[in-house]
Formats: C-alpha cells, sequence, structure tokens
C-alpha cells in the first residue's frame, strides 16, 4: 500500500466521522443559542481544545514552522504573546463574557459589543460590525482552502480547484446541519491530532537531523550567525518593533469572535479555569514542536521552493510509511475543518447581527444555514481567485479583527460603558490602519514567505499601531459604569 492510498483512506475515514459528528448534533439545535452558542454548555475538553483548534491549525502547523524555517531563532518572539493573549482572554476576559452572555441572552461577540447601546446607531454600529467580520472571515477562510486544497493537489492527481471545492462542500455540510456543537466537537478532535503530529513528526526530523546537538552544529556551519539569535539580527529600534510586532500578535486574540464564542459558550467558572490549564498545555506541544520541526527541516533541507510545505516534506521522508500517510491525512483534515468555527461566527454575523433571522421568524436556523452556505460560496472563489500564502492572508484578517473589536471587549470587561457612537468609531479605525500598514508594508504579489519576512521585521505598525486610535476613541468617550 503506497502513501496516497493510506492518506485516501484516512481522510475518507476522518471525513465520514465529521459527518456523523454534524448528524448527531443536529437534534441538539433547538434555538438560536443552540445552534451558535451550544447552549452555552461546553465542558472543560471541548471548550479548551477547540478553542485551540480554532486559534491555532494550518497558522502554526504549516505557516509557523516554514516561519521558523525561514528566520530561524527571531521567531520564537511571537510565542510569548500568544501565551499571553491564552491567558487574558480565559483568565481575564472569559469571567465578564460567560457572566454577561448569560444573563443578557448574548448570541454572537457584537451582542456583547454593543450591550450599552441602544436606537438606530446600534444597529448602525451592530451592521458595521458585521461587514467587517464577514471582510476577513472570508480571507480567514480563503486561507485554510488554499492550505487544503494544496496539499490535496500534492498527494493526488487532483486539480487544485476540485479540491478546494470538495473540501469545503464536506466541511460545510457537518456545520450546517451540527451548529456549534458539531463545530466544536470537530474542533476538539482536531486538536488532539495536532498534538500527536506535533510531537511525532518534529520528533521524527529531529532523529534524522542527529539530534540536537547536530541541528546546531549544521545550522551554526551552514547558516548566518543572526539566524540562530534571538534578536535576529536587530539592534535599538529595529529590535524593538521587531520584538513588539511579533509579541504584539496576541492582541489579536483578544478580538476574535470565533474564539471568544468559547468563553460565552463555557458552563461554569470552573470549567473556563480548567479550559485555560488544557489551551495553555497543549499551545506548549504544539509551538515547542513547530519550533522543532521548523530548526531541524532547515538542517536537514537548506533550501525548499515553499517553507509552509516543510510539515508534509518532512512526515513523507522521515516518517514510516503507514505513519507518513496518516500524519499527512489528519493534518490536512484538521486544516480544512477549521474552517468550521470561522464559517458559524461569519453566519452568526449575516444571520443575527445583520438581523436576518428576524425576518424569517420560526425560521431561524434556515437562514443563519442559508447565511453560513452563502459566506462559504465567497471564500472558495476567492481562494480560487487570489492565492496568498497562509501566513499572510491570516495575519491580515487575525490583527484587523483584533483591532476592532479587541479594544471595545477591553473597556467592557474593565467596567466602562461603550454607547454606539464610540464603539463605532473605534471599530472602524482600527480596522482601517491595520489595512492601511498591511497595504503599505506588504511585499509585492507573488513574492514567497521569505520574501515577506524581509518586509519590515514583526510589522509592529500592523500589530500594535492599530490599536492606538480605538483605545483613544473609547478613552475619551466612554464613562466608568455607575457614574
Amino acid at each position: 500500500m503506497n502513501e496516497a492510498t493510506i492518506i485516501l483512506i484516512t481522510l475518507v475515514a476522518y471525513k465520514v466521522m465529521m459527518i456523523l459528528v454534524g448528524l448527531w448534533a443536529a437534534s441538539r439545535n433547538r434555538s438560536e443559542a443552540d445552534f451558535f452558542l451550544g447552549g452555552r454548555g461546553l465542558g472543560p475538553l471541548v471548550a479548551g481544545f477547540s478553542y485551540a483548534a480554532s486559534t491555532s491549525s494550518a497558522w502554526v502547523i504549516l505557516g509557523f514552522s516554514g516561519f521558523v524555517y525561514v528566520i530561524g531563532l527571531g521567531a520564537l518572539w511571537m510565542i510569548p504573546g500568544i501565551f499571553a493573549g491564552y491567558a487574558v482572554v480565559w483568565l481575564y476576559f472569559g469571567r465578564r463574557l460567560r457572566q454577561e452572555s448569560r444573563s443578557h441572552q448574548q448570541v454572537t461577540l457584537t451582542d456583547f459589543l454593543l450591550q450599552d447601546s441602544q436606537g438606530d446607531l446600534k444597529r448602525v454600529a451592530a451592521l458595521a460590525a458585521a461587514v467587517l467580520v464577514l471582510f476577513c472571515f472570508v480571507f480567514y477562510v480563503a486561507a485554510q482552502l488554499d492550505a487544503a486544497g494544496n496539499a490535496l493537489t500534492e498527494h493526488f492527481a487532483i486539480a487544485t480547484p476540485t479540491a478546494i471545492i470538495v473540501g469545503a462542500l464536506i466541511v460545510v455540510f457537518y456545520s450546517l446541519v451540527g451548529g456549534f456543537w458539531a463545530v466544536s466537537v470537530t474542533d476538539t478532535i482536531q486538536a488532539a491530532i495536532m498534538m500527536l503530529v506535533s510531537l511525532g513528526v518534529p520528533l521524527a526530523a529531529l532523529i534524522a537531523a542527529g539530534g540536537p546537538a547536530e541541528v546546531l552544529a549544521v545550522l551554526t556551519a551552514s547558516m548566518p550567525a543572526d539566524y540562530l539569535r534571538l534578536t535576529g539580527g536587530h539592534a535599538g529600534l529595529v529590535l524593538g518593533g521587531f520584538a513588539v510586532g511579533l509579541v504584539g500578535m496576541s492582541l489579536g486574540a483578544l478580538g476574535q469572535p470565533h474564539l471568544l464564542a468559547r468563553l460565552m459558550a463555557v458552563r461554569g467558572d470552573a470549567e473556563r479555569r480548567q479550559g485555560f490549564a488544557i489551551v495553555f498545555g497543549w499551545g506548549i506541544v504544539v509551538f515547542a514542536g513547530m519550533v522543532t520541526l521548523g530548526l531541524s527541516g532547515r538542517a536537514l533541507v537548506p533550501e525548499i521552493g515553499n517553507p509552509e510545505a516543510l510539515f508534509y516534506r518532512a512526515a513523507s521522508d522521515y516518517l514510516p510509511i503507514i505513519l507518513a500517510g496518516i500524519a499527512t491525512a489528519a493534518t490536512l483534515s484538521a486544516v480544512m475543518s477549521t474552517v468550521d468555527s470561522l464559517l458559524l461566527s461569519a453566519a452568526g454575523a449575516v444571520a443575527h447581527d445583520m438581523g436576518i433571522n428576524r425576518r424569517f421568524p420560526g425560521h431561524e436556523a434556515m437562514a443563519s444555514r442559508a447565511a453560513m452556505f452563502g459566506v462559504a460560496a465567497v471564500a472558495v472563489v476567492l481562494a480560487l481567485s487570489l492565492p496568498d500564502s497562509i501566513f499572510n492572508r491570516v495575519l491580515l484578517a487575525w490583527s484587523a479583527l483584533g483591532a476592532a473589536f479587541g479594544p471595545i471587549v477591553l473597556f467592557r470587561v474593565t467596567g466602562r460603558v461603550v454607547n454606539a457612537g464610540p464603539a463605532l468609531a473605534a471599530m472602524l479605525s482600527g480596522f482601517a490602519v491595520t489595512v492601511l500598514f498591511y497595504s503599505l508594508g506588504a511585499a509585492p504579489a507573488g513574492e514567497s514567505i521569505l520574501s515577506q519576512a524581509a518586509h519590515l521585521p514583526g510589522d509592529p505598525f500592523e500589530r500594535v499601531v492599530p490599536w492606538l486610535p480605538p483605545v483613544l476613541i473609547l478613552w475619551f468617550f466612554t464613562s466608568k459604569r455607575g457614574t
């Protein structure tokens, strides 16, 4: 049995399991809150693992391992920010999000953001928030579909468009049928798979490279000295910008609707704290594995056409054929199934925040499913027509939503009253400044991640500066609760 056959069998088995989960979860969807938040009954394991899988899928397995391969130890600056994001979201934001979601029957993050608002301006702000979520998540979903399609094309004699469409149809089916429960359970399975492959593939690559000492010796001899320095060869203000830009990526986690939904849906405070421990432990395993893979891969293969394909190449070259096929298929399936959380949040933006559901009383779930299908269709078109790197596309969506919503979440959690006017101004300014700096700093079309990494290291302007306008707006135009 060859590797392609093993991959195909594993893929089919995995997708059949996902569809069965969707059918099982269908019976649990009796209301809009069930469809979008699983009836607010998530336990710690499902909440923690599904959050982990939603925050780090193709981005860490393919994108981050390739990033380490390209720039070396300087990539480690990203990790403290990511772990800080876990802590802030789960231990600080999470308590208020969960409590208020229950007490005010909030269904989406937009409900939380605009809880203090009333009137026509609230409807305008809700519409603006929905449009921003749609814009960013269409890019985000397209990145995942593009990753899955490229991998399928590499292993099977099928065209990339066909691979993207087939993958999207499978994910959309179980997400449409099962809603939040199906998405959360499948993401839990995905997170467990990612932990396993993040141990197995990097370990195989490290052994093939001769162990840690040999990897260090080869990289010392073959790479520039800056490759093995945490500073990345930068000094002074450039080093500061480099570090702030990479650490500042954690800010994006504070404004992601699909991630914060897990905090709104978790069953209780004890489960929330346990969920944080699960996410933190998961992150240690997965990020340590991808750092090991990036460095070992560079020692083994000094040049590779697409660094984001390093994981697949390592699995194929350094694992026994059966394990390589299973690892590749499982990771590919995980990449595709990450789309589900994004589609669910985007559907919530269209159906709930835009008020589409209210136009179809008694048929809210059907309207939500139609919205999800429409978002998926647009993302497929984008993936087929505007190819880009996984790393590049996801970072745009991540940073833009973080700057648009994160400051408002921060002020709401700290007890400030945020009315619709300041909220709308904060959203639009944060989003606009992110897109501006992204446009100014983006590498020319068609350049590889190697070239992209050379543009403004860490991109501090795109990650951190966009928070300044919304924070200033909210500081001067909000009040403390009760005053």
